[in-house]
């Protein structure tokens, strides 16, 4: 809960406010029931302003809750800063912990000696995120001279430097080409995998969440709409599927090959695909591709196909647009549970 300032429009209203000031109370989280067991993944995610940047402040010690409890592993996180900040890790996309103005060995040197790191700890550690992350070519260089893909690197082997059990990921990979991407997921599954680390990710980027998490929170004006599994809500949100074939010769009147089929219809090809390309929607747990391709191929020749699977993405912006009712949300991700 906080506290937000009333002002009228203009210069008048901005006057107004210096002598008398009007607020309001508002909820940024309201209602929040959430358990994250140790050595998870979990997607928590929503749109602008729904309430997940003051979750994480929250869990991290930065924000004392109005109301409720928090303990993150036994801890209450603003009444036992130190103990926290030692337990945890954080990565933010827009910030960095780096010292701007020395190399970014001196900045992991110094973080180090800030969570009083053991030597061999730290070498093994230094060691084995230079070679995951690729850091050897700007370990010398200082943090203004990083690309943001190295920095993003450099960002990641910090906040797990001291092995934390928990880490804060706040968009990790934003604005990221695919390689650098993919070598920052292959790091995260890494060390979740070897080392039981607990990864809380909040994301826009759906390739992040598809590849990382196996649970998704999904976070709107400050209350859970779903908490349960990813599959679990694709199956419940995204059952269509796509099926695109390359037929060697066109088929007259497609559509009705699947009439008698529930939920099926034909999407007609585009223009610079050609006449023999067809695509053709379906309801997965209706229908299977199977059944689709079974009559296509007693009509004509399939020379190739492909299958778009359901993707989160459609769901998320779904979520984001207001076309998902968070009831339906709600008892997808109980059924999940």
């Amino acid at each position: 809960m906080f506290r937000q300032a009333v002002k009228e429009p203009g210069l008048a209203g901005a006057v107004k406010h210096l002598f008398t000031q009007r607020y309001r109370d508002k909820s940024a989280v309201e209602g929040i029931d959430l358990t994250i067991e140790e050595g998870e993944t979990v997607a928590y995610v929503g749109p602008n302003g729904a309430g997940k940047s003051t979750t994480i402040k929250m869990l991290s010690g930065v924000l004392v809750p109005s109301g409720g409890e928090i303990r993150v592993d036994g801890l209450v996180p603003h009444k036992q800063r130190m103990e926290n900040a030692q337990r945890i890790g954080a990565v933010f996309g827009q910030r960095t912990q780096l010292w701007w103005d020395i190399p970014v060995r001196e900045s992991l040197g110094l973080l180090r000696d800030i969570y009083q790191v053991p030597p061999e700890t730290f070498k093994r550690n230094m060691d084995a995120f230079t070679e995951l992350l690729g850091m050897e070519d700007f370990l010398h260089l200082s943090a203004r001279k990083l690309s943001l893909g190295q920095r993003m690197r450099a960002d990641l082997a910090a906040a797990l430097l001291h092995d934390p059990k928990i880490v804060y990921l706040d968009e990790p990979t934003i604005g990221l080409d695919v390689a650098v991407k993919h070598r920052i997921r292959d790091f995260i599954k890494e060390m979740n995998r070897n080392k039981g680390t607990t990864m809380l990710l909040t994301t826009h980027d759906l390739g992040d969440i598809e590849d990382l998490c196996e649970r998704l929170i999904i976070i709107d004006q400050g209350r859970i709409i779903y908490d349960g599994k990813l599959r679990e809500v694709k199956d419940a949100f995204a059952r269509e599927r796509t099926i695109h074939m390359q037929l060697s010769s066109p088929i007259p009147e497609a559509e009705s090959l699947f009439r008698d089929l529930p939920d099926v219809r034909v999407v007609r090809p585009a223009e610079d695909q050609g006449a023999s390309s067809l695509s053709v929607r379906f309801d997965r747990f209706r229908c299977t591709a199977s059944d689709i391709v079974k009559r296509l191929m007693n009509r004509g020749e399939v020379v190739d196909f492909r299958i778009d699977e359901p993707s989160i993405e459609e769901i998320i912006r779904r979520v984001y647009e207001g076309q998902l009712d968070s009831e339906s949300l709600l008892l997808a991700g109980r059924g999940s549970a």
